[in-house]
């Protein structure tokens, strides 16, 4: 059946989002928390594009339709951690009426139907108010600052994943994110690009970007554990 639906099968645990969905949610964090500091939408989508992913987060949210996920944020409103940092910006522009590709506008503006979205001067000014609500100075950040957190939000909620049991093993969370999220394949999925950019910087930004937020940055054990034995996990990808 797999074959036929040309879809590979990967065998996933059970919680909020199952392997793919579940990361997604943490990088999706990363990059509204980014755009909050300083980074614009724009500039964001365009450092994910140089990674290799054929389209940003913001764009992915334009194309999917803001609409999802303002519905599933309303709903969890009410079990949200109070602690826990939340980016308003893109609650702001759904409360416009702007979902993205089919309103002509969401973080985008698609004129007359347009596929490509162009930049918006009013989502930038919607992301400057909201900045100076939270009293926040905004600051830049380099493609390769962008990166580095986007990255290792994803890696680090990928161990977690693992540690759990939610996937059995780092390949199958590297076999989800290519066949399913449009992960550069020449980069071997995130684990794999995480054994290859080597543990212990990944773990160094992680702690580093601790000092702004630790609840939101809190290594996962299992990265700590094959750091302090001088492993990567595709070491786990064996082990079955």
């Amino acid at each position: 059946l797999a074959k036929k639906m040309k879809k590979v099968p990967v065998r996933a645990g059970v919680c909020d989002g199952f392997i793919g969905n579940r990361i997604l949610a943490v990088y999706k964090q990363a990059a509204d928390y980014l755009m909050e500091d300083g980074a614009s939408p724009y500039e964001i989508d365009a450092a994910v594009r140089s990674f290799g992913y054929p389209m940003g987060p913001f764009q992915v949210t334009d194309l999917a339709g803001g609409d999802i996920g303002w519905a599933t944020r309303k709903r969890r409103a009410a079990t949200r951690n109070p602690a826990a940092r939340y980016v308003e910006i893109a609650d702001r522009i759904c409360e416009r009426g702007w979902f993205g590709q089919k309103t002509g506008r969401g973080f985008y503006l698609y004129p007359e139907g347009a596929r490509v979205g162009q930049p918006d001067p009013e989502v930038l000014a919607i992301v400057d108010a909201e900045r100076q609500k939270k009293g926040v100075t905004p600051r830049s950040f380099t493609q390769e600052e962008i990166l580095r957190r986007y990255m290792a939000a994803m890696v680090n909620e990928g161990a977690k994943v693992v540690e759990e049991g939610i996937a059995l093993r780092p390949l199958d969370v590297d076999v989800t994110f290519m066949s399913g999220y449009g992960f550069p394949r020449h980069r071997g999925g995130p684990m794999k690009w995480a054994d290859m950019e080597g543990l212990p910087k990944i773990l160094a930004d992680i702690e580093s970007f601790a000092k702004e937020d630790p609840l939101f940055w809190q290594p996962a054990p299992l990265l700590v554990r094959l750091v302090k034995e001088g492993k990567g996990f595709d070491s786990l990808n064996q082990a079955q």
